[in-house]
This record gives structure tokens, sequence and C-alpha cells, in this order.
């Protein structure tokens, strides 16, 4: 099991409200980069993916927010794919601050055709996601029953 990419991000003036702390609608610009980097990880263009007709597209997210990020702090946007199904995935995300957690959202997104219609995720794409997803029981606390199902002892 891979460790999930992590973003760096130096927070600037544009980023924050006029009380100095990050604007609540730009973490999900943060989540959307982190989402990319995800894909960029695993050598999956989403460029080539949307030339082919595979597009993909929010259709639903929750975001608790813990604490502010300010300005000039820099941040750490963290990705996990939890669930992979036949047209949609759903991701699990955080912005800390070294160890201190900002802000964590679940978003769930949705492959399309240009007609903005759903579509099964490509047979070659769906199998590398598969293998990079990291469902929540596969996370620090249920990680040996995941490792258990998958068939190894390989318990961090």
């Amino acid at each position: 099991m891979t460790e999930p990419p992590l973003l760096t991000k130096k927070i600037y003036n544009h980023d924050t409200d006029c009380v100095g702390v990050v604007y609540y609608a730009n973490y999900l610009k943060y989540f959307e980069e982190g989402r990319c980097e995800f894909f960029a990880g695993l050598g999956c263009s989403l460029a080539d993916l949307a030339h082919q007709g595979f597009l993909f597209v929010v259709a639903k997210t929750e975001v608790e927010y813990k604490a502010p990020a300010r300005y000039q702090e820099i941040v750490t946007i963290g990705t996990r794919l939890a669930e992979v199904r036949n047209a949609s995935l759903r991701f699990v995300q955080e912005v800390r601050r070294g160890e201190t957690l900002l802000v964590r959202a679940k978003t769930f997104t949705v492959c399309i055709s240009p007609r903005f219609k759903p579509v099964p995720l490509p047979p070659d794409i769906r199998k590398i996601l598969v293998s990079a997803a990291t469902p929540d029981e596969c996370t620090t606390v249920g990680r040996k029953a995941c490792n258990e199902r998958r068939g190894t002892n390989n318990v961090q």
C-alpha cells in the first residue's frame, strides 16, 4: 500500500479573507489540486482521459472545518481514494499544518461523457484506481483487518 500523495502549499494573501485566514471556499480549490495530483501520481492524465471522452466531475463534497490556515503558513493537502465504483469515486482529503488537522473533506466524483451522462470508468483506469484505493477499513484503525482480507501481513 503506497502512501497517499501530499501537495504542499504556501498560503498567500489572495487565499485569505479580511481577517487573514483562508477563505472557506478556497479549500475546494486545494482539494481539486490534490485530486489532480493524485491522478498524475498514478500516471493517469485527466487531459488525455477528457480527449477520450471521460470527464470527472464533483457530484458532492462534505467539508469539516476544524481550524484556520493563515497567511504565510505552509499546509499539506493529502488525498486518499477511499472507494471505487462502476462510474464514481470517493476521495477523503485533508489539509494539515504540520500534524494539526485543519480541514477534512469527502468528495464524490462521477465519470461522465461529454454529453454529461454517467459512464463506467475505462477498465484500464479502473484497475489502476482499484489498486491505489485505500478503503476506510484500511486506514490506521482497521489496517490489520484490511491486510488480512488482502492476504498480507503488512500492518503499519
